[in-house]
């Protein structure tokens, strides 16, 4: 078994304080970072590039090119492949897609996914369905998917993805539940789910880590974060 630290994180497009988000991710020391609402404009790839870097962190995919998610890792993990996908377009909406690669740490083999799912229900539950289908379609034994699902436990959208794969917090909650909002969280609209399989070891706002304090996750972006120790069968 390969001890793997994945952590989902809406960034709100780094408009917060960058240096405290940084501090925060950096505190987590995570393998994998899914993030959302990642730069997508004027100078995308260099603004999430600063923020790799000042994490301890490299880009693995995703940003513009994934209509926001974007997938961050540590230099243990080798990249085996990625792939940004863009989701079908509702005129009048946002558009959304999935940044996904496959990755190796140490003897394990990994499928990951980051998502950031549509405001209106009925494309929020087709796109949990192309959630499914996307890892289903990786060709990897264990995979793990994060993201803001604007979808609470309950609902459509939350219990489609949740009635196939390990809703981490569930499988073993440690530290906070809710994840919005920054300053009064009452939801949990933010997620990591592993397919069965992978050890769920830990998961939940990392509220009582060294490093991390209640001042800097209000301060670094609008969400807070969730944060998952797996432990993935090794190969």
């Amino acid at each position: 078994m390969v001890l793997v630290k994945v952590l989902s994180y809406n960034i709100r497009s780094m408009r917060d304080d960058t240096d405290t988000l940084a501090r925060v991710i950096s505190a987590c020391e995570p393998d994998l970072v899914l993030i959302q609402e990642a730069p997508r404009f004027f100078r995308w790839r260099k603004k999430l590039a600063r923020l790799a870097s000042a994490s301890g962190l490299v880009v693995l995919t995703g940003g513009g090119t994934a209509a926001g998610p974007a997938i961050l890792c540590h230099l243990r993990a080798t990249v085996e492949r990625t792939e940004d996908v863009l989701l079908p377009l509702t005129p009048g909406l946002h558009r959304r897609g999935f940044a996904t690669a496959v990755v190796r740490l140490g003897e394990a083999r990994l499928g990951v996914l980051s998502c950031h799912l549509s405001l209106q229900k009925d494309e929020r539950y087709d796109q949990a369905g192309a959630l499914l289908d996307r890892l289903a379609g990786m060709g990897v034994d264990h995979a793990v998917a994060g993201g803001d699902l604007n979808d609470r436990p309950g609902g459509s959208a939350f219990e489609r993805i949740a009635a196939n794969l390990q809703d981490c917090w569930v499988t073993s909650p440690t530290g906070g539940e809710h994840t919005w909002t920054r300053t009064e969280p009452h939801r949990r609209i933010d997620a990591i789910f592993a397919t069965k399989g992978i050890e769920v070891l830990g998961c939940g706002v990392p509220t009582d880590l060294p490093g991390v304090t209640e001042t800097d996750l209000r301060a670094a972006t609008d969400h807070l974060p969730v944060l998952a120790t797996l432990g993935i069968p090794a190969n």
